[in-house]
């Protein structure tokens, strides 16, 4: 099967882990921002992070570059636009991309001007590509519940237009559901729909709080579920969808080679899974490539490939019509 040219759907890549290096330099030289280098292949080889990271705290590093770019609703804009340009080329027909609107504050933005901005680039985006998109807002577990209310807060008025879902992200420690259970009911209230990072780095039962106590609807990553029966028992019983990232979850240590990935046991057991790419510059890749790789990798068939794009139209957070014009995509085929 030639992935390249089969639709795709994309539900966990992050915004400031996906901007294209030759955008970074532009936008640096234009707005005299201090960057190690101008070159392009310099420039990809500062923000790609090696398959042999130590740990998902070292893949976190290389996030700081595209962040300091990052800081106007000019560029917000612009690096969302591309996103969805990029996706689009490689048939990608839908997209939810998540970010941190608090990491965008530096030069004195409000939060609603900052959400306001990638909206807008993601809708320019759809006007003119073959590719439908949402917006995730993510809260960092590094910050208070007080940021996470704000963003929630904040975040209200777009809802129904271009934002769907929070998120909890960033570095992953034990428990950390506990500390946010009242942003996320918060925000369930107010009809986000919820999608928590958990189970990354080696605590699954962390993932079975995000599905008991945060009422997440899916979970990005889960890969450690294979260690929390109960976390297990939970994700298959209530249908909870992974969102798996293969490529990312060798680079931060989740699995430590390819064919140690969990991902199709879990699809044969009955778990829901859907493949991503996280974030498409730190972990070079594509949606096409992580395609190639899962199933060469696993040897699976074309009727996996038709299962996980149904379930990752399924447990999209589009609306009812959109999903039935994706799932004609892989029907007319």
């Amino acid at each position: 099967m030639n992935y390249s040219k089969m639709p795709k759907i994309e539900l966990h890549c992050h915004l400031d882990g996906s901007v294209r290096p030759e955008t970074i330099i532009d936008i640096a030289k234009r707005d005299g921002i201090d960057i190690p280098s101008f070159n392009k292949d310099e420039m990809k080889a500062e923000l790609i992070a090696p398959l042999d990271c130590e740990s998902l705290d070292e893949y976190l590093e290389k996030f700081s570059i595209p962040n300091a770019v990052m800081q106007s609703k000019e560029n917000l804009k612009r690096i969302t636009y591309e996103l969805y340009e990029d996706a689009a080329k490689e048939q990608v027909k839908y997209m939810e991309v998540r970010f941190a609107p608090l990491l965008h504050t530096q030069q004195g933005l409000s939060v609603e001007e900052i959400i306001g901005s990638v909206v807008e680039g993601m809708k320019e985006a759809e006007e003119h590509f073959d590719v439908k998109g949402n917006i995730i807002l993510s809260c960092m577990r590094t910050m208070s519940p007080e940021s996470a209310f704000e963003v929630v807060e904040k975040g209200k008025s777009f809802l129904g237009n271009g934002v769907v879902a929070v998120d909890l992200c960033a570095s992953e420690e034990e428990g950390f559901c506990g500390t946010f259970i009242e942003p996320i009911a918060l925000a369930r209230e107010y009809g986000y729909k919820v999608t928590i990072h958990a189970g990354e780095t080696g605590i699954g039962r962390n993932v079975l709080e995000a599905v008991e106590w945060l009422g997440a609807e899916r979970i990005g990553h889960g890969v450690y579920i294979t260690n929390c029966p109960e976390a297990y028992q939970i994700v298959k019983e209530k249908k909870i969808v992974l969102e798996i990232c293969p490529t990312s979850n060798v680079q931060t240590k989740a699995v430590k080679q390819f064919r140690d990935h969990p991902l199709y046991d879990f699809h044969r057991d009955g778990i829901k899974i859907t493949i991503n790419t996280d974030n498409r510059t730190v972990s070079d890749t594509t949606m096409t490539k992580e395609c190639d790789l899962v199933w060469s990798e696993f040897e699976m068939s074309d009727e996996d490939y038709r299962e996980i794009y149904m379930n990752s139209v399924e447990a999209s957070f589009a609306s009812d019509e959109v999903k039935e014009g994706l799932k004609r995509y892989l029907l007319d085929r």
